[in-house]
């Protein structure tokens, strides 16, 4: 069982709600506003919002995946928008939107999984020691 699922308490499902209450909030504002761009951040957003609380086995395994591509996906549209604009007072409600939104998937992921950088460490050393324990013998490929 995952730390995540093991740590269902009231305060992790209202941070929950939370995020995909911001999540779905910044989707609702992009795909307002036309276009295909806009339509397919909003399409991202409502994706990761349901990331967030599937109860699905591998969905719960990789969450950190999920809070990672988050948080990457949020400060990509922030970065995006702050080199391309335009800057308008719906865009300024969709970045702090935006910034709470990592600010919370940042604080569920030190939650749910610890460190980041020790998280990606120990699941990359993981899947490096599948792949050696997968390989053939180099004698037996005869």
């Amino acid at each position: 069982m995952s730390q995540s699922r093991a740590t269902v308490t009231p305060a992790a499902i209202a941070l929950r709600v939370a995020i995909v209450g911001l999540a779905l909030g910044t989707a609702y504002i992009h795909s307002q506003l036309g276009g295909l761009l806009f339509t397919l951040n909003a399409l991202g957003y409502v994706v990761a919002a349901v990331a967030m609380v599937i109860p699905l086995g591998i969905a719960i395994r990789f969450r950190w995946v999920v809070r990672l591509g988050l948080m990457g996906y949020a400060a990509t549209t922030i970065l995006g928008w702050a080199i391309q604009g335009p800057y308008y007072s719906t865009a300024f409600i969709a970045k702090g939107i935006e910034v709470a939104l990592i600010a919370l998937v940042a604080i569920d992921f030190v939650r749910a999984d610890g460190n980041p950088v020790a998280k990606v460490l120990s699941e990359l050393a993981a899947g490096l020691a599948w792949i050696s324990a997968r390989r053939a013998p180099a004698g037996a490929a005869a």
